[in-house]
């Protein structure tokens, strides 16, 4: 009788702005359902909650991170004032000062090293020379979370190892590969979605940036998934759909969380973890 080899159990944090608030949710149903990870890999706003799951692997812990997204507002990510404006308009300079974001991941994970999580976690920003996604599994969680999400145009590239690093949306929003890379033999990915229910683009250069990257995300899944398919088993968390609001809008922070822990919940009762389709809310479409 063959014995059953067990499956080493990745979960998979995508990026999208202000929509990864709906990874709380997420996580909660997946708890409560019983399915637990054996490895993080994150982009982006995935990699600050998949940092802070990586530390407190637990239904604890997520709670902690859902008072933290429902206390979060724009001005502490994204602190854009008189300076950034002057930067972005007349010097063409990188506008937005990181110091938000450190001191976010500061005041929740401080001191937090990569390699001395409870979890293991892995970091996923982009060579912003090569465009080769760079991995990083130890050392600061801040420079690494930093790094990830520094969108293009709007943060300055961190200089980390002899490489400038960028947004992990831009090489791997979703970076399934980069699971399969360290071993993983499945995946269940917690993507954001894309607003496809917005009636008009949203206002800004940030948050058009934004919700660029959200659109993407898609299509670079669906073409990841076509090289890892013969060694890791995929399956997608449905997204919100329909999603009206802006991935620069931080005060839904509530609704998408309560949303996405029911979404995932009927998922759930209906097999959802034995699907391996991309579900129909990440496909291009409109309202």
């Amino acid at each position: 009788m063959p014995v059953a080899i067990p499956k080493k159990t990745a979960f998979v944090i995508a990026g999208g702005g202000s929509f990864g608030a709906l990874h709380v949710g997420m996580l909660r149903a997946l708890l409560d359902h019983g399915v637990t990870a054996d490895l993080i890999v994150g982009s982006s706003v995935g990699a600050m909650n998949g940092a802070y799951f990586a530390f407190h692997p637990d239904a604890e812990g997520v709670e902690k991170l859902a008072a933290v997204w429902l206390s979060l507002r724009r001005r502490d990510v994204f602190p854009v004032g008189i300076e950034t404006l002057t930067n972005l308009a007349f010097r063409g300079e990188f506008g937005i000062e990181t110091v938000g974001l450190r001191r976010l991941i500061d005041t929740h994970l401080p001191n937090a090293e990569l390699d001395k999580a409870r979890l293991p976690m892995h970091v996923v920003a982009t060579d912003f020379l090569s465009g080769e996604p760079v991995v990083m599994g130890e050392g600061p969680v801040a420079d690494a979370v930093i790094a990830s999400c520094a969108i293009p145009a709007a943060f300055a590239p961190v200089l980390r190892n002899g490489k400038y690093l960028t947004d992990g949306a831009v090489a791997s929003n979703t970076p399934i590969k980069v699971a399969a890379d360290l071993g993983a033999t499945r995946a269940i990915v917690l993507p954001t979605g894309f607003a496809c229910a917005m009636r008009v683009p949203p206002r800004g250069a940030i948050a058009q940036a934004l919700h660029s990257v959200t659109l993407l995300i898609a299509r670079q899944l669906i073409s990841d998934l076509a090289l890892v398919s013969s060694r890791l088993e995929v399956s997608i968390v449905p997204p919100l759909c329909p999603l009206a609001c802006s991935a620069y809008d931080f005060s839904h922070s509530a609704s998408l969380i309560e949303r996405a822990e029911a979404s995932t919940r009927a998922w759930l009762k209906g097999g959802g973890l034995d699907n391996r389709e991309v579900p129909g809310e990440m496909r291009t479409h409109t309202h």
